[in-house]
């Protein structure tokens, strides 16, 4: 009663922290203004945070150098913003017999990317398709 007459003389609340302790252990504030700081300090946090995407490259076996140095700045950008990719190569009738080539591609990909992702998946097989999966480094 003493520390509730205290809290209104001062035009503020009594919040009890600590109901569990004995005595009670009870604070005089504003609690009006406790909430709105601790809502504004979720809502920084969230603002702050990135939620992870996961964003897909496809080319062809045949893929040009140029077309192949433009899916690779398409790669650092997702992978600059925190994003995984998957790199997936499609192989058309013919091309199945040398899914070599398309093997080699995915390597010198993990070689261009290297400083920024490190390969959370291997390059692998999936009927006709090839897929690997970078992951970003962080920093």
């Amino acid at each position: 009663p003493e520390a509730l007459r205290m809290a209104e003389s001062q035009g503020l609340d009594l919040v009890e922290v600590a109901d569990a302790a004995r005595p009670p252990v009870c604070r005089i504030m504003n609690y009006g203004k406790f909430k709105y700081e601790k809502k504004k300090m979720g809502q920084e946090s969230r603002k702050k945070s990135h939620v992870m995407q996961i964003k897909e490259l496809r080319m062809g076996a045949k893929i040009q150098e140029h077309d192949l140095a433009f899916k690779l700045g398409k790669a650092r950008d997702f992978l600059e913003r925190g994003d995984k990719v998957i790199m997936t190569m499609m192989f058309r009738g013919r091309e199945m017999a040398h899914t070599d080539i398309g093997r080699a591609m995915m390597e010198r990909i993990t070689k261009e990317l290297a400083p920024l992702a490190k390969v959370e998946q291997a390059p692998r097989m999936e009927n006709r398709r090839m897929s690997m999966v970078l992951n970003p480094i962080r920093r």
